[in-house]
């Protein structure tokens, strides 16, 4: 009994690691940037290593149950690394570099939403306007880009809550020596929603790549391959400077092996598992931890300051992320219930059949 109770809060501890794996990723890239690394040679080194990092999984694990792979499957994941590698990381970096990591990480609660609105079209959810679920799920949607708008376009007020203690000397001269990078506070956020776009695509594609290629570390492992090349070429096109490319930095250097592998392979891992024992609901409704997390370790290391616009756009991308959520259980809840009484009337008509059947005989 132990036992179980304890294997109970596992996925809750896995997800707090991944969130928490997803807001390092998010300080130490921006610091890297801030050091004056290339986000597109970040981007190209994230997926080189997280190729790396994930690839002896593919191995060890699927290596004796993996389907064939076809041109078809090849086609299905190149789709995937195009939009949830490729667009989706290479414009979150460049936006990342032109604005701040709190502000990166609010915008990709905007997820849920676009992903919900992106499957309606595609017909792999419903927006039954007439129910509570479905009139949840499109305002929750509403509210959320509301959010996101307020929270890019709009300051406000600096919220006085203090300075903190515990500054990262080395952060704040990072900080000081490239004030410049933010200057332009449009173009950040709108590149993250883009990126936020490409990857609610990802979504659509990789749920029919699951369906007909179910071996989900080799074609992750295939995908960051494919993004390798395609993020490199990216890169060496717009950096021919072989200085850009150097590693020499302890911050660059340590951006580009945790967003590999922490940011993408261990969040991976952890992840799919949590996603094979509670569903991707579950696992979704942790995306706002990311925010507080960035948001708090920005205060403190990296000496961002809090406005009004930043705290009133997340309370309603929050508020709409869980109005979807809440919607899409409703929903799930009801369909189960639909199966389950459908279930207990067919048992009915069986055991009344059966009676009938036992009463003949015994009237015989």
């Amino acid at each position: 009994m132990a036992i179980g109770y304890g294997n109970s809060y596992l996925p809750f501890l896995a997800m707090v690691f991944v969130q928490a794996c997803y807001a390092g990723m998010n300080i130490t890239s921006k610091l890297a940037l801030e050091a004056e690394m290339s986000p597109l040679v970040l981007v190209a080194y994230r997926q080189v290593f997280a190729t790396l990092a994930i690839a002896p999984f593919a191995y060890w694990m699927e290596w004796k149950t993996r389907p064939q792979i076809t041109m078809p499957i090849l086609f299905q994941i190149f789709l995937c690394s195009l939009t949830g590698a490729t667009a989706n990381q290479v414009l979150y970096f460049v936006g990342l570099n032109k604005s701040s990591a709190t502000v990166a990480c609010a915008l990709t609660n905007t997820l849920p939403a676009m992903t919900f609105i992106l499957a309606v079209l595609f017909r792999q959810e419903s927006a039954k306007m007439k129910s509570k679920a479905g009139l949840a799920k499109v305002m929750g949607t509403a509210v959320c880009v509301c959010g996101a708008m307020i929270l890019s376009f709009y300051h406000g007020k600096n919220i006085g809550i203090g300075e903190s203690k515990i500054h990262w000397s080395y952060a704040q001269k990072m900080g000081e020596s490239s004030s410049g990078n933010n200057a332009n506070s449009f173009v950040g956020p709108i590149l993250v929603l883009v990126s936020t776009l490409g990857w609610a695509m990802w979504f659509i594609i990789q749920a029919k790549v699951s369906d007909s290629f179910p071996a989900p570390y080799t074609s992750t492992t295939l995908m960051c391959l494919m993004a390798s090349l395609e993020c490199g070429l990216i890169a060496v096109s717009v950096e021919h400077n072989a200085q850009a490319w150097a590693l020499t930095n302890p911050m660059k250097l340590t951006a580009g092996l945790y967003s590999g592998i922490m940011g993408s392979a261990v969040a991976f891992f952890f992840t799919s598992w949590c996603i094979q024992r509670k569903g991707p609901l579950y696992v979704s409704v942790f995306s706002p931890l990311l925010l507080i997390i960035v948001a708090v370790s920005s205060w403190a290391l990296l000496d961002e300051k809090l406005y009004l616009g930043t705290a009133l756009g997340s309370i309603l991308i929050v508020a709409g992320l869980y109005s979807v959520l809440w919607g899409k259980t409703r929903e799930t809840a009801k369909l189960e219930g639909k199966e389950t009484d459908a279930d207990t009337k067919l048992d009915a008509v069986f055991k009344e059949f059966e009676k009938n059947d036992l009463e003949l005989q015994l009237h015989k």
